[in-house]
């Protein structure tokens, strides 16, 4: 970023302080590009290729008719979603279920997290993340897309608290099946499109 009258742009004036998620929420409701707030420091979320915007697109479509007249809705990106340790994300698609607040940047009862992988971000949804959705209270699901081949890792909280070891999916017939909100979803709608 260049300098301005020998000032620093507001990205980098903004980045040489840690900041708390509230500081954060409200600096990003300022900015045109996308952030989450890692460690905290805001960290620019990188752009998707076609297919993965696909695969996104056909999840709201099909999460918003299911979840049409219930207290869940499905969520973009655009929404952030408040880690336990300080953290900020934005999975590319969450199912809230908290109350609506039409003037809130974050989800308030996250309950399923979507995240369709990439190459850059591959390993921090496969791992970081992955760890981070573990810790918070009231996720139930998570589920992991690859956009250019059949694959969806499924988490689920089982009613004990205990979260289970990822149930894979590779067949077009084979549904995610989300119990805590009462929907499966095939795969085939996922990919619809993408794939098949």
């Amino acid at each position: 970023m260049r300098a301005v009258h020998g000032m620093l742009p507001r990205m980098s004036v903004a980045a040489l302080k840690l900041m708390t998620a509230d500081e954060f929420l409200e600096w990003s409701l300022h900015q045109e590009d996308r952030y989450e707030l890692v460690d905290g420091r805001p960290v620019l979320m990188t752009g998707a290729r076609q297919s993965h915007d696909d695969v996104v697109v056909n999840l709201l479509e099909h999460l918003s008719r299911r979840l049409r007249g219930k207290p869940c809705r499905p969520r973009t990106a655009d929404v952030a979603a408040r880690m336990m340790k300080g953290n900020v994300r934005r999975p590319d698609v969450t199912i809230d279920c908290g109350p609506r607040r039409p003037d809130s940047a974050e989800s308030h009862g996250p309950t399923v997290f979507f995240e369709v992988l990439s190459p850059s971000t591959r390993r921090v949804d496969l791992v970081r993340k992955a760890n981070e959705y573990r810790t918070l209270p009231g996720l139930k699901h998570f589920v992991l897309i690859e956009p250019d081949t059949v694959l969806v890792q499924v988490w689920s909280l089982s009613p004990e608290g205990e979260w289970s070891d990822p149930v894979e999916l590779e067949a077009l017939a084979d549904e995610i099946d989300l119990t805590s909100i009462g929907v499966r979803l095939p795969l085939a709608e996922v990919y619809e499109g993408v794939i098949g």
